[in-house]
């Protein structure tokens, strides 16, 4: 099969990147992308925004490069797409909670249609030659099979939605990036909650799978959640015997894990260091990173070669590529006062993420100073430079690049620009 791969030329603030090239799951989109179709297609062909489809003989799969989808997804979208056979295109009820609450709000690439929304995924079983009308695509609505899921207890005198909060778990996903808020989604609610959620049906419903989940636990003396059942680990990995790990958890390779940490239904990328007393739990740690001592990071996602220094705590945080963090800091997650949180949508406009609690993104290449506090759903714009001052210790509002601090310095030049605007062009140094 033919994959056709349209191309999205938007950048996601504050990456200033287009989505195709952002990180989920510690693996950049366009490499999930092609690891997820493998089975299916074998040759490939990218097109412009504007250009339009080629004459094509024989099947083919049509997709937005910025969506995101699994296996399931994928294996239920086409065996359904095959028995049509017709022209087929991905659809969603508005009634289906995953999408609704999660993937729906902040995006600007699903076409409402009736009662139903469309995605840019397209299946043709006979190609897109002239003869087959190409624009009328039969929707395909795939159930995202969600399950509820809590995370989090709000006090009633804490916040405007009070109790225990749940997130709508599919066991299948597809959605699209369009906001810094659909990197957390995917790698959080539809990544690792996901995974979990596929597990506890496995346990639950195949009595084989269960048997040697426990014989494995029982041959290494070891607790069901710790066991190589539940925990994968890579190849030259030191791991001191006082860490806790509990799965799921995936670790690759050349990773060392002192002493004191605590990781729980994490994915831990290559290369990675994690000292003493570190607490992850639910997060998403990219190649290359590097946590000192006593961070702790909560549905946080780190992307590859990162660092966040010590005492620092991280929830429900974006954090983009080669960004340090500094000592100490602190990103908020909700507001004081019952007031819905906002964010950036895929028109780059402040609108409300449907989110009661939420952390702030950071994009590449930005060095934040120690102690900062920074509010809920505040973005850092790539190669931004805080020092912590008194003038500007509690960040409030969005940080653009022109707010960097290191512009007043004489040696600002050492810091290069790596990531423009869509409408800006770097000037080389040299």
């Amino acid at each position: 099969m033919l994959k056709i791969i349209l191309q999205d030329p938007r950048h996601i603030y504050p990456f200033n990147e287009r989505a195709r090239d952002l990180r989920v799951q510690n693996k950049p989109l366009w490499l999930a992308q092609r690891d997820i179709l493998a089975p299916y297609t074998h040759r490939e062909m990218e097109l412009l925004k504007s250009a339009p489809l080629p004459n094509i003989e024989g099947e083919c799969l049509i997709y937005r490069d910025n969506l995101y989808f699994d296996q399931p997804y994928i294996d239920a979208f086409l065996a359904e797409a095959k028995l049509r056979k017709q022209p087929c295109q991905a659809a969603f009820s508005a009634n289906d909670p995953s999408f609704r609450e999660h993937a729906l709000p902040l995006s600007t690439s699903y076409l409402p249609d009736g009662d139903i929304y469309l995605a840019e995924l397209w299946y043709y079983p006979d190609g897109t030659q002239p003869q087959i009308d190409t624009t009328a695509a039969e929707p395909v609505v795939i159930d995202l099979d969600a399950t509820e899921a809590g995370y989090y207890h709000v006090p009633t005198y804490m916040a405007y939605e009070q109790g225990d909060l749940i997130f709508q778990v599919p066991r299948r996903s597809l959605i699209a990036i369009d906001s810094w808020v659909h990197i957390f989604v995917t790698d959080v609610i539809f990544g690792l909650f996901t995974r979990g959620a596929r597990f506890e049906r496995k346990l639950e419903f195949d009595p084989l799978f269960k048997i040697k989940t426990l014989a494995t636990a029982m041959f290494e003396g070891k607790q069901v959640l710790e066991c190589s059942e539940l925990v994968q680990i890579g190849r030259n990995c030191v791991i001191d015997p006082h860490a806790v790990i509990h799965g799921p958890t995936s670790i690759g390779d050349n990773v060392t894990i002192n002493a004191g940490a605590v990781i729980e239904n994490c994915i831990i990328g290559d290369n990675v260091n994690i000292s003493q007393d570190c607490q992850l739990m639910l997060s998403v740690i990219g190649d290359g990173s590097f946590l000192p001592f006593r961070a702790s990071l909560f549905m946080t996602t780190l992307m590859d070669n990162s660092m966040v220094a010590q005492n620092t705590c991280l929830q429900m945080c974006v954090i983009g590529r080669n960004t340090f963090v500094g000592a100490g800091s602190t990103f908020t997650d909700f507001n004081l006062l019952s007031s819905p949180i906002r964010a950036r949508d895929g028109n780059g406009q402040l609108n409300y993420s449907n989110r009661p609690v939420l952390g702030g993104c950071v994009g590449h290449n930005c060095r934040l100073g120690s102690g900062l506090i920074v509010f809920p759903a505040r973005a850092i714009e790539s190669d931004v430079v805080l020092f912590a001052s008194a003038e500007r210790r509690v960040i409030d509002r969005d940080i653009r690049y022109e707010d960097s601090d290191h512009h007043r310095l004489s040696f600002a030049a050492t810091h290069p620009r790596l990531y423009p605007r869509i409408d800006e062009a770097v000037v080389e140094s040299w």
